[in-house]
């Protein structure tokens, strides 16, 4: 067994079994929006209501298009000098250009501070021990939340792993002293192979893996960034019309293969009766599970958790995301 192989199958015990694993998100976009009018135009771009989010506190949201399709799922996080974006490296510059354009049309700042800052994330039940210690925070680490911490460090509550998680936002000077310490406390860093591992079993879709400028936002599987009730905003309208007509044509869901077996993304997934129902978008070998398993778009009338499907020459189910129903859900 390689030490590339032993180190992964660590990192992936740590982050599944009590401990602390170590995934850096630096690559992600970065941008800070802020000025008297900045609630008021981020709610008519993002499909979350910004208007109830309180200081100190985050939620999901995605930009779409007039048509409804996605053109980036980000976290809005409410901090004391404004909003921050925070969004995948693939839709970085494309969320960018979206805010700044409205830069001139009122007191709404929009800085990049990809370059000047990073994110480093810890991931597992031990990741909540670790910064309790490191931080003395006591209690104080409820879901959706985000909080400072000493040395200008920012703190959000989330999950990437389906596991209690914590993002640490800082100064791009500061990651390597933050990345030894962390290690130092016992953190596990994951490398990237892992991490695509442990994201697929959270049940997570990536951008341009999983969902594109393409793929209409109700299909996704994130309906928590989306809210139904407030007002008008860019594909609200498409959006909506959906939501009322009862469902959409085809949506993401899980796949679990009663075998293990390579699969490709854009591979066809067959009914009992041998129709063609969908396409697989990412699949890996679970650690936990022994089988394969895929991120796929199912048609309606297959989504039933349960329901037999065949994908190449190896049988499965479709079942509800996530996968693994990891210490993230313990409270649900």
């Amino acid at each position: 067994m390689t030490e590339a192989v032993i180190q992964a199958e660590s990192a992936y015990t740590a982050v599944r079994d009590g401990g602390a694993g170590l995934i850096d998100l630096s690559s992600r976009g970065r941008v800070l929006v802020s000025g008297s009018d900045a609630v008021m135009f981020l709610n008519g771009l993002v499909t979350n209501d910004v208007k109830s989010l309180k200081i100190n506190s985050w939620m999901p949201a995605a930009f779409a298009n007039v048509q409804g399709r996605l053109l980036a799922a980000v976290r809005v996080i409410h901090r004391g000098d404004g909003f921050l974006i925070d969004t995948e490296a693939e839709t970085h510059e494309k969320v960018f250009n979206l805010l700044e354009r409205f830069t001139l049309a009122g007191d709404f700042r929009v800085r990049d501070l990809t370059n000047d800052t990073a994110t480093l994330s810890l991931q597992g039940k031990g990741a909540v021990d670790l910064l309790r210690s490191e931080f003395d925070l006591g209690s104080g680490l409820e879901r959706g939340t985000n909080f400072s911490a000493p040395d200008g460090l920012d703190i959000l509550t989330a999950t990437h792993t389906a596991e209690p998680g914590f993002d640490i936002f800082m100064a791009a000077g500061r990651a390597g002293e933050w990345r030894d310490k962390f290690v130092g406390r016992g953190a596990v860093p994951v490398d990237d192979a892992t991490r695509e591992v442990l994201r697929i079993e959270a049940g997570i879709p990536r951008y341009r893996v999983d969902m594109d400028e393409n793929t209409v936002l109700n299909e996704t599987n994130l309906d928590d960034a989306i809210s139904f009730t407030k007002g008008c905003y860019t594909g609200q309208e498409i959006i909506i019309r959906i939501k009322h007509r009862g469902h959409v044509a085809k949506k993401l869901t899980g796949l679990l293969l009663d075998h293990e077996t390579a699969l490709a993304p854009g591979a066809v997934c067959l009914a009992e009766t041998g129709d063609d129902i969908g396409r697989v978008t990412s699949a890996c070998a679970s650690p936990r599970l022994a089988r394969t398993i895929a991120l796929g778009y199912v048609k309606y009338d297959y989504l039933a958790a349960g329901n037999k499907i065949r994908i190449k020459d190896t049988t499965g189910t479709v079942i509800s995301l996530p996968f693994i129903r990891g210490g993230w859900y313990d409270n649900d």
